[in-house]
């Protein structure tokens, strides 16, 4: 089983350290159909092992100068407010509706950012110089320098979509990575490297709170199985920085989309074809 927890972890991080996200969307399925978890144990490991591995990623890509503090902070506050709501919408709603709710906003999301990438925008968004920024426009636009206008306006948006991206990841069980990434890119201008780390931050702090809730709900988080997961998933995180680096954007993006394709295909074939 520790061999396993290593291998998981290190696809895990390999997915974070590339993306930003889609962590918890491969741990939690690993965890209960690999290693035969329960999914409350699956849940609970997940928010640990990504949560730690995130926070590794972020260290590094805050060094190297591939995080929007200010942007970041914005999200995970929101997001953390989101997240409870999310899980109470999430006990009222039947699994299977649940999980098809789940793979269509994931089919959105993936097509989304393939049209991102085909059609090359992201490096006119994250430049976007206004003459007069109280014009009608983009709530968030950039200055020539492609630093973020923090206006009223795009801090009221961000808080706004940071909020819908935690009941999402409340509603769904994930760390809302494969939602952050997207979110960042589209509504703030950002570029996606950068997207990946500052998606880092969020999924870190986030999961600090979904692990107290989780512990303070009276569960438990095994530790041998957890320790593993986050040892597998340190590493992934740092061969997935290292090759991210050599990767251009649009890229990125369309790998990210290919992933979670992938993800909503398995979900669908999981519900309606194997009850």
């Amino acid at each position: 089983m520790s061999g396993l927890s290593l291998i998981f972890g290190v696809i895990v991080g390999l997915s974070l350290g590339l993306t930003g996200g889609g962590g918890a969307i491969f741990a939690v399925p690993m965890l209960v159909y690999g290693l035969g978890s329960t999914t409350r144990e699956a849940v609970g490991i997940s928010l640990a092992s990504v949560g730690v591995t995130s926070c590794v990623g972020f260290l590094g890509r805050w060094r190297s100068g591939q995080v929007e503090i200010r942007t970041g902070l914005l999200f995970a506050i929101a997001g953390m407010v989101g997240a409870p709501i999310g899980s109470w919408l999430a006990g009222l709603m039947p699994e299977p509706l649940l999980l098809t709710l789940f793979a269509i906003l994931m089919l959105v999301v993936a097509y989304r950012m393939w049209s991102k990438a085909v059609a090359s925008t992201q490096a006119a968004i994250a430049a976007c110089p206004v003459e007069n920024p109280d014009e009608d426009g983009p709530s968030c636009q950039r200055d020539a320098e492609g630093n973020l206008r923090l206006t009223s306006r795009c801090a009221r948006l961000l808080l706004l979509v940071g909020l819908l991206t935690g009941v999402l990841s409340g509603l769904f069980g994930v760390g809302g990575g494969f939602v952050i990434v997207p979110a960042l890119i589209l509504f703030s201008g950002m570029a996606i490297h950068r997207a990946v780390g500052t998606s880092l931050l969020v999924i870190t702090l986030v999961s600090v709170s979904g692990v107290a809730s989780h512990l303070y709900a009276g569960r438990t988080i095994p530790l041998e199985v957890t320790l593993w997961f986050i040892a597998g998933g340190i590493g992934g995180m740092l061969l997935g920085s290292q090759i991210g680096r050599h990767l251009s954007g649009p890229t990125l993006q369309k790998g990210f989309a290919l992933a979670i394709l992938a993800v909503a295909t398995f979900v669908f074939y999981r519900t309606f074809f194997l009850k």
